[in-house]
């Protein structure tokens, strides 16, 4: 028998609808009380850490779910399951993938529907990722997230509907695996991952969304002595409208951090455009294109980085590529 722990932290998956049809937090996770043992094979311990909506989540938060898995593990913990709050579900996993050593399973969930709607999916996914935390196949995959019957890396899975219960995909890459009968089957893994050992999280990463007709003005009301690092989400493989060019280059001058993602769904920024504001020009004046992550789980990326220490080429070389 293998022993779970459940650390919940809110989210629709504790929360319920009033008589209003309005969703509000309950004082007590009402999900924190239900037998997900799967027939007498798991023994599931529960911790009711947190009451907060996904949006109340911040990377020091996150910082102490890291904390209290390691503290798991040193408890002899066979695998954690996280409930949480799907707005930024993704952000928590990816920090967590990044700042874990990968020695035992750990498995995110939450549900789009509260406790007491009709078709609440909540029970139901506790139920799925507690099978995937017991699962030996589950060993050295990384953080993962599971909803709806599919289990996803916490590297590229993303919130793509508000409301559906098949809101998590992972784009261009597809799921790992898939849960059939309460059983987790595998079908991909990761390539490589690293993680680090960090003890704070630096404040001041900021994320901008490129737009048509952009200027300098979002870039230049955050050259401050105050940012540490910035993430692009840029236009199409990675291109960025000419007007932003001069306050992006005197962020730059400054030796803060930028980062370019592309906005798309689905692919990865590239220097392929050699017109101005193209990728190409671009990392010529100093950006680093990050490729595979979208916009926040790259301001997570680097959140970590800049924590640990890196600064310069080291730091652009960590940033490159969504690997590690």
């Amino acid at each position: 028998m293998k022993t779970i722990l459940a650390i919940h932290t809110g989210g629709t998956i504790s929360m319920s609808a009033d008589e209003n049809g309005e969703v509000i937090p309950n004082q007590e996770n009402p999900i924190a009380s239900h037998d997900v043992t799967l027939d007498g094979q798991v023994k599931l311990i529960n911790d009711p850490m947190f009451n907060l909506p996904s949006p109340h989540v911040t990377p020091e938060v996150m910082l102490q779910l890291r904390d209290r898995v390691l503290k798991a593990e040193k408890d002899g913990i066979d695998g954690v399951v996280i409930t949480h709050g799907t707005d930024t579900l993704e952000e928590t996993a990816y920090f967590l993938d990044l700042t874990l050593p990968n020695r035992l399973p750990v498995v995110l969930t939450g549900a789009m529907r509260s406790s007491n709607e009709i078709g609440s999916d909540g029970l139901y996914n506790l139920q799925s990722s507690v099978a995937v935390a017991a699962s030996d196949d589950a060993i050295g995959k990384g953080v993962l997230v599971v909803m709806n019957d599919e289990i996803h890396t916490a590297r590229y899975v993303t919130k793509t509907h508000t409301t559906n219960l098949a809101t998590f995909k992972t784009p261009t890459f597809g799921p790992l695996g898939i849960i059939s009968k309460h059983q987790p089957y595998f079908f991909q893994e990761l390539i490589k991952s690293e993680a680090f050992n960090i003890d704070h999280v630096e404040p001041g990463v900021f994320l901008l969304k490129a737009f048509a007709g952009m200027d300098g003005t979002l870039f230049d009301a955050l050259n401050n002595g105050a940012t540490k690092g910035l993430v692009v989400e840029g236009l199409g493989s990675g291109n960025l409208p000419p007007a932003t060019l001069p306050a992006l280059k005197r962020i730059l001058d400054r030796d803060i951090p930028v980062i370019l993602v592309s906005r798309c769904y689905n692919g990865m920024a590239q220097d392929i455009y050699d017109y101005q504001g193209g990728g190409i020009e671009l990392e010529q004046m100093g950006v680093s294109l990050c490729r595979g992550l979208n916009g926040p789980k790259a301001r997570i990326k680097l959140i970590v980085g800049i924590s640990n220490g890196l600064k310069g080429s080291r730091l652009a070389q960590y940033m490159s590529t969504a690997i590690s």
